[in-house]
């Protein structure tokens, strides 16, 4: 049964919302939603060349989390994400070293040279990856791929979890205030992004025992961006195409009794 809510809180929606907060909550979601396409950008150059191929595939998430265990993950990113990085001549050598068990004898010999001239520029200096002015950390890579360790899993969900959440948050927040939005599909739309998220999260850490989940990271990624695109479009178009002329009254929340 719907009530008429008190005439001080006609506003509270998103058509009649005061031009200080549409402002607010129009540049959280214009700089939220560059936000996300950077983060889409920055997954298919980073998993999604995985396996070298353009694209996120099942391969490329099988290969982050699982590995590729028919060869070493330096060998991977150099057919994969690192391919541009350097000429396909010094690749197919190293490669060549890596199969052969990384020599340490070949390594002093040349192989420090090659990395030096071609890696550790970034592999150095940069902080989260392996210093290859060291042996010893090139020959931890050049072990056979078992993708993702338990220790980066557990701090990137954690940083995942607790950071998107809030993205997630901030956007039902503002989706609330719509208006003219079944309130079953309201309800869901600000749920979903949440619970797609825990099926992602999980999922890495399923993929990394077996690559058959793999797909769960998928469904999860495509789960959430298209539940929080809807709510993003209905917010941005209710704020400025959806009329103020008197068409829409009261409080949004209390149009869903």
């Amino acid at each position: 049964m719907k009530t008429t809510p008190p005439a001080n809180l006609g506003w509270l929606n998103l058509p009649n919302l005061p031009w200080p907060l549409k402002a607010l909550f129009t540049g959280y979601l214009l700089v939220i939603g560059v936000g996300l396409c950077m983060a889409g950008l920055q997954i298919m150059l980073t998993h999604g060349m995985a396996d070298g191929k353009v694209g996120l595939s099942k391969n490329d998430i099988v290969y982050s989390y699982y590995g590729d265990r028919t060869h070493s993950k330096l060998e991977s990113k150099l057919n994969g994400s690192m391919k541009a990085n350097a000429p396909d001549a010094v690749r197919a050598d190293i490669i060549q070293w890596v199969r052969k068990g990384a020599p340490k004898e070949a390594w002093d010999a040349h192989y420090k040279d090659v990395f030096a001239q071609n890696c550790v520029v970034c592999h150095s200096a940069l902080p989260g990856i392996p210093n290859f002015k060291n042996f010893e950390e090139v020959q931890k890579v050049a072990a056979t791929s078992e993708g993702a360790t338990i220790q980066s899993l557990t701090r990137v969900s954690h940083i995942h979890l607790f950071g998107i959440s809030f993205i997630f948050f901030f956007i039902g927040f503002i989706f609330s205030f719509a208006v003219n939005v079944p309130k079953a599909l309201k309800v869901t739309a600000i749920a979903f992004p949440f619970a797609f998220l825990i099926i992602d999260i999980l999922s890495w850490w399923l993929t990394k025992l077996s690559p058959n989940f793999a797909w769960l990271t998928i469904i999860g990624g495509i789960g959430y961006s298209l539940a929080s695109s809807y709510m993003w479009f209905i917010s941005m178009y209710q704020m400025y195409i959806l009329s103020r002329n008197g068409k829409v009254y009261g409080n949004a929340w209390e149009q869903d009794l």
